[in-house]
């Protein structure tokens, strides 16, 4: 399933991934348009393509590193870039794109409220108290 070029603006239109959980490695070379080895070979350079193992020893690459795999293909070939560039390349989008963490006792406390359908006044007042009966038997 190699990629078509678009009659109209003559570049080629990004290839449709199955929806699927594991792809063996023909399936994803088939998808990116590239050779087996080639995809091997990108797993010794780029540190995201780890595709797990089957107990037969097959590769089983995941969809994100499908997409993983596309966006590296896009990199090197029509960007232009070189390994070491498209390395750091997706090595910094990664950290971007890194949501940014919530803790979770804030969100659990958010959450009291409302299953509980109190004010936080009244939470605080909770806590204290039962911080009270913790140091008494303590």
């Amino acid at each position: 399933m190699k990629p078509r070029p678009d009659p109209i603006v003559g570049e080629q239109t990004q290839p449709i991934i199955p929806d699927k959980l594991y792809f063996r490695i023909g399936e994803v070379a088939q998808i990116a348009g590239v050779e087996p080895y080639v995809l091997r070979y990108w797993e010794t350079e780029f540190p995201s393509l780890a595709p797990k193992k089957s107990g037969t020893g097959h590769r089983l690459y995941r969809r994100k590193e499908v997409e993983t795999i596309l966006e590296v293909k896009r990199l090197l070939y029509e960007k232009r870039f070189t390994i070491e560039g498209a390395r750091l390349y997706l090595e910094q989008n990664k950290k971007k794109a890194a949501k940014p963490v919530v803790k979770p006792a804030v969100v659990a406390e958010a959450q009291q409220g409302t299953l509980f359908g109190l004010s936080p006044r009244v939470l605080d007042e909770i806590r204290n108290e039962v911080a009270d009966i913790l140091r008494v038997f303590r």
